[in-house]
Parts: structure tokens; C-alpha cells; sequence
């Protein structure tokens, strides 16, 4: 009898942290970091003091809410680099991105921010934008992307990105795969005719790192 007790107990533990994990999916994906701690606990059917037991801050809690996206988005960034044609990379990156935001506001909110208090959502975003830093190079060479594309560019697009959670939830990801397209085709170069018109000055979207390019045709 005492030697179930304890393994009772673990057994309980688990269902009580898969059931807060789902619910922060739940609550996060739909609301934004912005929901409460307790509406995590009212919708997974546990008290605050067993969600706090097994997550004792918020930040705990949506870095490992959202550890499957950020796996996902790191490997799209491998694949990205990976790929023998760096404007097919480049495309499919965006097109990946675009679409693990549409699934969860949470995602987007810790991606676009950061996460200030989680700074593994700081590094996750960080090695992104260098990694479409260094794809962008690749791909201007070949002449497919703009000369004057910036990685700014990318948190330009991710914040427009953004206002799509607003969609009804059954289209979300078509309309996401939609607002790619066309953001790919405005990134695009085009080779064998004019120039492309000259963009505006980039506005500077996120914390600049000391003796690190802000652009990839920055020297």
C-alpha cells in the first residue's frame, strides 16, 4: 500500500502537468501572453497552487509551453541553410515561420518579443534573424532576392503577420499562406527588367547586438 502510494502520487503529478501544458496551449494560442496564470488553471480543471507547484512563474511556463514551435522553428532555419538554393531556402523560411505563427498568438507574442524575461526565447530569436541575415546574403548573390532587402524587414513583416490572428480560426493558415505569397513576391528581385523601385529607409525593429551587420549588404 505505502509503496503505491508514492508512484500514485508521480502518476498524479504527470496527468496534473500534461493537463497545464495543454491548457497553456489552449489559453496562449488564442489569447496572447497577455491571459492570466489563472485562466491556465480554471481551463486545465487544477487549483494555482498545483499550476505554481509545477511552473512557478509565467516565464517557466511559456518557454515550456512553446518548446515543440521553437524546435520547429530552429529546424526551419537548418533546412533553410541547408538548402542548395539559397532564394528556395529563403522562401520556404518565411512560408515556415508565417505558418507557426498562424497557429499560436502565444508563439508569435514570446517570438516578436522575445520574451524578456525568458531569454532562451531571446536566443531562438536572435540565431533567426542572423540565420536570415546569412541566407539574405546568399541570396542576393544569386540576384533573386532585392538588394535592398534588411533583416528588419523580417520583424516588419512578422508584426503585419501579427494582425492575422484576428481571422476566424478555420482560416488562419490559408490566410497566412496567402500573406507569404505576397510578401515573397515583394522581397523578390526582378532579374531582366527595371530595377525595382527603391524602397523607404528601414526603421530599426529590433535591439541592435555591437559589431553585428544590421543588413545583410551592410560591410
Amino acid at each position: 500500500m505505502t509503496s503505491r502510494l508514492p508512484q500514485t502520487m508521480r502518476t498524479d503529478a504527470r496527468d496534473n502537468r500534461a493537463r497545464i501544458l495543454d491548457a497553456a496551449r489552449t489559453v496562449f494560442g488564442e489569447q496572447g501572453l497577455s491571459a492570466p496564470m489563472r485562466e491556465v488553471a480554471r481551463h486545465g480543471s487544477v487549483g494555482p497552487a498545483t499550476l505554481y507547484r509545477h511552473f512557478p512563474t509565467k516565464q517557466a511556463l511559456v518557454v515550456e509551453t512553446f518548446a515543440e514551435q521553437r524546435r520547429a522553428c530552429r529546424a526551419a532555419v537548418r533546412d533553410a541553410l541547408a538548402d542548395p538554393d539559397p532564394w528556395h531556402g529563403f522562401r520556404n523560411l518565411v512560408e515556415r515561420i508565417c505558418e507557426l505563427h498562424a497557429h499560436s498568438r502565444g508563439f508569435a507574442d514570446a517570438f516578436m518579443t522575445a520574451f524578456p524575461e525568458a531569454m532562451d526565447f531571446a536566443a531562438d530569436r536572435e540565431q533567426t534573424l542572423r540565420a536570415v541575415g546569412e541566407l539574405a546574403r546568399r541570396a542576393q548573390k544569386t540576384g533573386r532576392l532585392r538588394p535592398d532587402f534588411v533583416i528588419d524587414d523580417l520583424v516588419l513583416m512578422l508584426m503585419a503577420h501579427r494582425g492575422l490572428q484576428d481571422a476566424p480560426r478555420a482560416a488562419r493558415v490559408t490566410t497566412s499562406r496567402r500573406f507569404a505569397a505576397y510578401v515573397i513576391e515583394a522581397f523578390r528581385a526582378a532579374p531582366g527588367t527595371a530595377a525595382p523601385a527603391p524602397l523607404p529607409p528601414a526603421p530599426r525593429l529590433r535591439p541592435g547586438t555591437p559589431g553585428t551587420p544590421d543588413s545583410p549588404g551592410t560591410p
